[in-house]
């Protein structure tokens, strides 16, 4: 009999703390039984930051907390790869950098990565100008550009996790899929969102054949869902009136619960193939925006993040995914009892 597919559980801290502040975002999580958090913005004393922009001492501090609070690193929240793929003025805010002066970026999400004892860093595909078709010379230069990207992560055991999301290049499961033949390095795993697919109007049978497109890939998962609108017509992007509509993963439009069936049923090469690249399992990452959206990030308050967790952990009892919260148990053998 085959085991039980068994994820591991994380989540953005960030959305969880009104502050942003360390100690607030950990311990929330610690609180709700979640033993790794996703770092994206957090704030040690000097303001909030991306995690791109902290210093060595912060670095050092927060290392320090993560022995506190017992808690793990499941992935580097990146923005990187959310630039202009072409320095053109589309009306937008998004920054155009050189790519080999952005490279040095990449270096430097790599060695926060190795800091944090992960291997995994989230990332995306490049904005292409905005209002204009994602042509075949764009595919190849983003892709062109991630591969180059990819093999700067392999140099150093490093895995780059490519998240779907709208306005991308990668926008949706087919792009992805594109990506991911084009580029076609070990390195490269798929990210999937449900969310960040609905609120492009897709309903739950195109949300699950992106899903499909993807799984080949696959390495991880974004949770996030999203109740579609049917006043808001879709226009080809989602600008900041679209992100307000998040909901639990049980009360939305992506069709999570066909997915998890799915995932249940597919799930030992996508855990193999983690695990040959040095992470400990599946992750599956709560990124719940139940109270805000945004480009960067969202918010869910503390109690959203419960909200949240609840209704993931139902749904995964209900497709029978197997996971795992502190208990008493692992209280009693963990540092400091």
């Amino acid at each position: 009999m085959a085991a039980k597919a068994t994820v591991l559980l994380s989540g953005f801290a960030d959305e969880a703390a009104y502050s942003k502040g360390a100690a607030e975002q950990l311990g929330v999580f610690a609180a709700l039984g979640l033993q790794y958090y996703s770092l994206r913005f957090i704030d040690l004393g000097n303001g909030v930051k991306n995690v791109m922009q902290l210093s060595p001492e912060e670095i050092s501090r927060l290392k320090e907390l993560h022995r506190r609070y017992d808690i793990r690193v499941s992935s580097i929240g990146s923005p990187i790869g959310k630039v202009k793929l072409r320095d053109v003025d589309d009306g937008t805010s998004n920054r155009y950098v050189p790519f080999a002066e952005y490279l040095d970026e990449v270096r430097h999400a790599i060695r926060l990565a190795q800091e944090f004892e992960t291997v995994l860093i989230r990332g995306f595909s490049f904005y292409p100008p905005r209002g204009q078709e994602v042509t075949e010379d764009m595919m190849a230069e983003a892709a062109g550009k991630l591969r180059e990207i990819v093999e700067l992560c392999a140099e150093h055991s490093v895995v780059y996790g490519l998240e779907v999301e709208a306005n991308l290049v990668g926008c949706d499961g087919p792009s992805m899929a594109e990506l991911y033949r084009r580029v076609n390095h070990p390195n490269l795993v798929l990210i999937f969102d449900g969310g960040n697919l609905s609120t492009q109007n897709r309903p739950p049978e195109v949300v699950f054949a992106d899903y499909e497109a993807m799984k080949p890939g696959l390495g991880w998962l974004h949770i996030k869902d999203y109740k579609i609108d049917p006043l808001l017509q879709w226009q080809g992007y989602v600008d900041e009136e679209r992100l307000k509509n998040f909901v639990p993963v049980d009360e939305g439009d992506s069709g999570h619960e066909r997915i998890l069936r799915d995932l249940r049923d597919s799930f030992q090469p996508i855990e193999d193939r983690m695990r040959r690249l040095g992470a400990p399992g599946v992750f599956l990452e709560l990124e719940p925006h139940l109270r805000a959206g945004g480009q960067f990030g969202g918010f869910s308050g503390p109690d959203g993040m419960g909200i949240a967790l609840r209704a993931l952990l139902k749904l995964l009892d209900y497709v029978g995914i197997g996971y795992s919260l502190r208990d008493f148990d692992w209280l009693r053998t963990s540092r400091g009892y």
